[in-house]
């Protein structure tokens, strides 16, 4: 039994050793998202096309992503649902225990916001209320993929040029990927010196998916 104990943690190890890179767990983040093509991971991550193939091969072989063809191309997409659970995990313990990501996550997050966020309980009674705009500032890949039903896509890019589009007289709650996400800090640095109520989503897209709410997507809406 403890020979069988000890072979049982060493397949516990081998997932923790492959989920112990900062890519990986960046094409996680990623692909939390939507499903992606090798190459439209490597233009969000920066990464190389050699080293998000090598990678996403790893994660496969671990049972973490999935993978389907369609022509050529190779899409990639999370495989199990509970490494959501393990991330959020993962980050809660870092945050808490590692002083200097403590210090990072105050000085980029926390202290760049002075209003709290609206919680995902306030934002469903506020939307089925008519209360205020919700925008998703990810790129449009992104939003066509998955998204917060009744939001309009706004990708932070473009979010100066179609400020016209946006009332000024309802709230406007913006979210993007997820808690390191600074998609809406930036929307909120665009939107509030335009005389704009402007709030973001408490963990943005990962964390409203993570607690099994409902998403919508351009395909099904089209289907």
């Amino acid at each position: 039994m403890a020979d069988a104990r000890r072979e049982m943690f060493g397949h516990v190890a081998k997932i923790a050793g492959i989920l112990a890179s900062a890519s990986r767990i960046e094409l996680l983040d990623l692909l939390v998202q939507s499903e992606r093509s090798v190459e439209a991971l490597t233009q969000a991550s920066q990464l190389t096309v050699a080293n998000v193939s090598q990678h996403l091969q790893h994660l496969r072989r671990a049972g973490i992503v999935a993978a389907r063809r369609s022509g050529k191309q190779t899409y990639y997409r999370l495989a199990d649902e509970r490494i959501l659970d393990l991330m959020a995990s993962l980050r809660a313990i870092t945050e808490d225990n590692v002083a200097e990501a403590g210090k990072l996550l105050k000085r980029f997050y926390l202290e760049r916001d002075e209003l709290s966020p609206v919680s995902r309980d306030e934002l469903i009674e506020r939307l089925q209320n008519g209360q205020i705009i919700l925008i998703d500032v990810r790129p449009d890949i992104e939003f066509r993929a998955a998204h917060i039903p009744g939001a309009l896509s706004v990708p932070v890019t473009s979010l100066p040029g179609r400020l016209g589009e946006l009332s000024r007289q309802q709230q406007i709650v913006a979210y993007c990927r997820g808690p390191y996400c600074v998609m809406a800090y930036k929307a909120m640095e665009i939107l509030r010196p335009q005389g704009y109520q402007a709030r973001r989503l408490d963990g943005g897209f990962t964390e409203w998916r993570r607690a099994g709410l409902p998403v919508a997507s351009e395909a099904a809406a089209a289907g």
